[in-house]
Order: C-alpha cells, then structure tokens, then sequence
C-alpha cells in the first residue's frame, strides 16, 4: 500500500529529527565523523531506506571502522529508527559509510 504525502511527511520529520540526535551523538564520541544524511524512496518504504554516515577523509573512517566504531554507529542508527517507528531486522544492509572527499 502507497503511503500518503502526508504520511511520507510525518516519517520524514520523523527520521530528520532521531537521526539527527544520532548524529550530535556521534559527533561527540567518534573522531572524524562529519555529519549523516539517508535517503529513501517512500514507494519503496522502509526496504528502501539508507544511512550514510561520513567522515571527513578515508583514514579516519578507516580507523573508526577498525577500531569498532562501526558498531556504534549502527548501534546509534538503529536506535535513531526504533524511536522514528521504523524497524528492520538487519540494520546494517541499510548503512553505508563515506568520505567527504569521495562524496563531492
């Protein structure tokens, strides 16, 4: 079933304000870590949904991923989607990570 515009809205503000948190969360705990976006398409909804956090360069993600970083983030994503009311039961195939340099 298609979702209404008005329903598409409410999730959006939804997910805009819980990913947020996650990403002043991360911004204070996790070197290098920038900023995060999603995307999705609401014909596709919630299968569609993706979280991309970036960093400022490739080593620094690097050494996030290395050092278990990775599992905090996602561990903050999936959080971030619960208290949003989406839910998935693998949240990593909806997270990817990035470099500003590469994104530009």
């Amino acid at each position: 079933m298609a979702l209404s515009k008005r329903e598409q809205a409410h999730i959006e503000r939804r997910l805009i304000a819980t990913l947020t948190e996650a990403c002043e969360t991360a911004k204070a705990e996790i070197v290098g870590f920038c900023w995060l976006t999603h995307e999705v398409d609401y014909q596709r909804f919630p299968a569609s949904l993706r979280v991309t956090w970036v960093f400022q360069d490739q080593a620094q993600l690097d050494r996030a991923l290395a050092s278990g970083e990775g599992e905090r983030m996602l561990e903050l994503t999936a959080v971030a989607l619960r208290e949003a009311e989406v839910a998935f039961q693998q949240i990593a195939t909806h997270v990817q990570f990035a470099c500003e340099a590469l994104r530009g």
